[in-house]
């Protein structure tokens, strides 16, 4: 029969069978309100009805009907295993005592009589399918204990093991006789920090849940890397009765980060770091040398008439080559000193204390000697020389392009002159200082005269493309070399610390404004101004922060400060509190050209961080290039396994959108999106979104 209610599918259903249409009428009536119903007037037609595929959570069956009775429907119910668990109701008019026994004995799970008293059924329905609920939901937590992947331990409010679950003994080697009764830090490894056990139970405590990493020593005595959970069950009064742990050895996937990033970092060839390395740990030498006024020696190192011998005998040969001399320039310097594979046949040497010039001629003589002695690759005796040529900083450069034009000017040079031999950039020095003299006094004047503009480039939502902040950029309107990128003068403001000024200017120009847009009635999102390495290190930062705020009139939670992984790290701990003090004031706060730098996780956890932004560099060549790919999906996934969210810098095509969104990245920033504009232009665009 069809059904007597039809209702809408997430009603619980249930099969009433009856051979008397009038008692099927009562009780529909009385089930109806919350529950689907499907009626059967025999049992022939309530065993058709239970092999389809809607099967109902109940059945409320009569016990004496002619033909099949509702014992026989009951017993070949039970017989088959896809309706051996559905609850039965008996409902007979038998009312004696041993009428009821013999039915529960025969498997049913409740008796009624009839007639029917509606309120008494109901509330036996309710139970019924609240027991079956339970028993469902035990079984599928005996099942998941049991086949868990994911050691599991539970432990009581006193913290003592009272059960372990199959995974964890295959993992640790440990059985449930071992631990019994046992506190967990018997697996630890003693390689976790202690402030991280507390910062744990303090989680625990307050919130019922912790997840991080830590270190376990299996019963073998081996240590293992684990991802561990941990979450409580509470009692009625709200203490403490059970802590419920999972973990899994995470080796393998700490040793995949680790290959990805060795990839990403070194030439596959030679295991040398490559450009990205380099320019990377080139970055912080600068950096490490502004703040301590030191110098730093970049050598820029051709093999001579490579390309004769790759040519003439193959790459092959070529490859071999290259090997042993990668070789021989990682014996010629010291453990402190940096060499680098660019590609092809050309290298780079970082040298960094003190006196540099002298440390840089050393160096560049032995590199002579050393790589110009023969070499045997497979058959062939070969020969070749170094071509040198050397930039110190800052004489010759206050960044990495700067530095490494002027060594390979310095190292053609080296080879117009006869070539094996070395020569430092001295030819346009003058020049050079000349220059960098007059772009100083151009930034004092530039300040005074008001010559710096913000410029805005939005942010968006990757899934839905909505408007969801945007990036404050400075630019530089020279009155005779045009507008400016802040590549053309930022380094030497860095440098002669009007970096300082100038970033104050531009956090006080974004709140003014954000309430200047506010007081016209739009609705700015969320604004990053980037901070500066001297600005984030400056005593008195929160306090110029919170005053600018103030000055305009604007919540903290308007602007987003944003500080590069580099400058995050290169203090860690001085970093964690001034962090921790804006976190409390309430700006949001972001670390920008995330993957450039060396965080580390323990740090990075700590730091109470919103956003992690990806360094262009990684995004430029996604999805073609597999490393740039492999990087930014496991920042994406680490990021949402710390509570974060991602912005994607520099994405300027629609499959590097695509990926992005696939990977689960929250969201983009580049001229996909839209390029950075003046105010005026940003104002017009948040008017069109106001006015749609």
């Amino acid at each position: 029969m069809p059904d007597v209610n039809p209702a809408t599918h997430d009603k619980p259903l249930i099969l009433l069978v009856d051979d008397v249409p009038a008692n099927l009428h009562v009780l529909a009536a009385a089930l109806k309100a919350g529950y689907r119903i499907k009626t059967a007037t025999s049992g022939p037609a309530a065993l058709e009805l239970l092999e389809r595929d809607d099967k109902p959570l109940l059945v409320l069956l009569d016990v004496m009907m002619p033909g099949m009775s509702g014992i026989e429907v009951l017993r070949r119910m039970r017989q088959k295993a896809e309706t051996r668990d559905i609850p039965v109701i008996f409902i007979s008019a038998d009312t004696s005592e041993q009428s009821q026994l013999d039915g529960l004995e025969l498997g049913a799970d409740d008796y009624l009589t009839k007639p029917v008293v509606t309120s008494v059924l109901l509330v036996r329905v309710r139970n019924i399918l609240q027991r079956k609920r339970a028993e469902t939901q035990l079984r599928l937590a005996a099942h998941v204990f049991e086949h868990s992947g994911e050691a599991i331990i539970v432990t009581n409010h006193h913290n003592d093991i009272i059960e372990v679950n199959p995974a964890f003994t295959r993992l640790t080697g440990y059985t449930l006789a071992d631990v019994l009764g046992k506190n967990p830090r018997i697996l630890s490894a003693g390689h976790t920090d202690p402030e991280l056990y507390r910062e744990m139970w303090e989680a625990i405590h307050q919130r019922g849940f912790w997840q991080g990493e830590m270190w376990d020593r299996n019963k073998d005595g081996n240590v293992f890397p684990k991802l561990l959970t941990i979450t409580v069950v509470r009692n009625a009064r709200r203490e403490i009765d059970f802590h419920l742990a999972s973990f899994a050895d995470i080796s393998q996937q700490k040793a995949t980060e680790e290959r990805i990033r060795h990839v990403a970092h070194h030439d596959p060839l030679t295991g040398l770091p490559n450009r990205l390395h380099l320019q990377i740990a080139l970055e912080q030498s600068l950096a490490l040398a502004r703040r301590e006024r030191r110098e730093v020696a970049l050598m820029f190192i051709d093999l001579d008439r490579f390309k004769i011998i790759n040519d003439t005998l193959g790459h092959n040969i070529g490859d071999g080559l290259l090997v042993q001399v990668a070789q021989r320039l990682k014996a010629s310097v010291r453990e402190s000193d940096l060499v680098a594979r660019l590609g092809g046949d050309e290298f780079v040497v970082v040298l960094s204390g003190e006196p540099i010039a002298h440390a840089a001629v050393s160096v560049a003589e032995k590199i002579l000697g050393t790589v110009s002695q023969p070499y045997q690759v497979e058959s062939h005796a070969l020969h070749t020389t170094p071509s040198i040529g050397i930039s110190l900083y800052p004489q010759d450069g206050g960044g990495i392009d700067a530095l490494m034009k002027s060594a390979d000017t310095a190292m053609y040079h080296a080879k117009e002159a006869g070539r094996c031999q070395f020569h430092f950039y001295k030819e346009a020095m003058n020049r050079h200082n000349q220059e960098r003299l007059t772009l100083e006094n151009h930034l004092h004047q530039a300040l005074e005269l008001e010559e710096f503009l913000v410029y805005y480039q939005p942010q968006a939502d990757v899934q839905s493309g909505r408007l969801v902040g945007a990036e404050a950029l400075i630019r530089w309107q020279h009155p005779e070399r045009g507008l400016l990128t802040p590549d053309a003068f930022i380094p030497t403001a860095e440098d002669n610390g009007l970096i300082m000024p100038i970033g104050e200017w531009v956090l006080r120009q974004v709140c003014r404004q954000i309430h200047a847009w506010r007081e016209a009635g739009l609705q700015p999102p969320v604004i990053a101004v980037n901070l500066s390495a001297r600005q984030f290190r400056q005593d008195n930062l929160v306090d110029c922060v919170r005053g600018i705020l103030s000055e305009a009139g604007i919540a903290p939670a308007s602007i987003e400060l944003e500080i590069t992984e580099s400058a995050a790290m290169d203090r860690a701990e001085t970093a964690t509190a001034v962090f921790h003090a804006l976190h409390e004031l309430g700006v949001g706060i972001a670390i920008d050209d995330f993957g450039t730098g060396y965080s580390s996780l323990s740090y990075l956890k700590r730091f109470p961080v919103d956003k992690l932004k990806i360094d262009r560099s990684f995004i430029m060549d996604i999805p073609d290039d597999p490393n740039d790919a492999a990087i930014a999906q496991a920042i994406i996934h680490m990021a949402a396994g710390l509570g974060l969210q991602v912005v994607a810098e520099g994405v300027e095509t629609e499959a590097q959108r695509d990926f992005l969104r696939q990977k689960g990245c929250d969201f983009l920033q580049g001229y996909w999106f839209d390029k950075p504009m003046p105010g005026e232009a940003f104002a017009a665009l948040l008017g069109r979104l106001h006015a749609s």
